[in-house]
C-alpha cells in the first residue's frame, strides 16, 4: 500500500511492518500506540522504524492513518483523570473547619 508520511511516498506491506518490527523493543506508550503483533509501540517509535525518518519529521496521525489502513490496532493516547471533586460532606467538613474538601 503506498502512503505518505512527512511528504514522502512509501509503499509499506503489513508484512514488512512485521519483518521491520520484529525483535524491536517497545518504548514506554505516553500517548497513541500501535498494536504489533502481541506488543504495543509508540506509534512515533513504529514510523521511525519503518520509515528511518527522524520522529520530529512526522506526526502521529500520518503513522496511525497508515497502520489503520494496513489493519493494525490503534489506541489513542492516555486520557487524563477527571479532577477530583469533593463531595457534600467533605465540602460541608471543610467549611466547618475540617480537612481540605480535595485532600479529604
Amino acid at each position: 500500500m503506498r502512503c505518505i508520511i512527512a511528504r514522502y511516498p512509501f509503499d509499506l506491506s503489513k508484512s514488512g511492518v512485521l519483518a521491520s518490527m520484529k525483535g524491536v523493543k517497545p518504548e514506554p506508550v505516553t500517548g497513541e500506540s500501535v498494536t504489533i503483533g502481541r506488543r504495543r509501540y509508540p506509534v512515533k517509535q513504529v514510523g521511525h522504524v519503518i520509515t528511518g525518518q527522524d520522529r520530529r519529521d512526522f506526526t502521529s496521525d500520518e503513522v496511525t492513518r497508515a497502520m489503520t489502513r494496513l489493519g493494525f490496532t490503534c489506541h489513542a493516547g492516555p486520557e487524563a483523570a477527571p479532577p477530583s471533586v469533593p463531595t457534600a460532606l467533605q465540602t460541608a467538613s471543610a467549611l466547618l473547619g475540617g480537612t481540605d474538601p480535595v485532600e479529604g
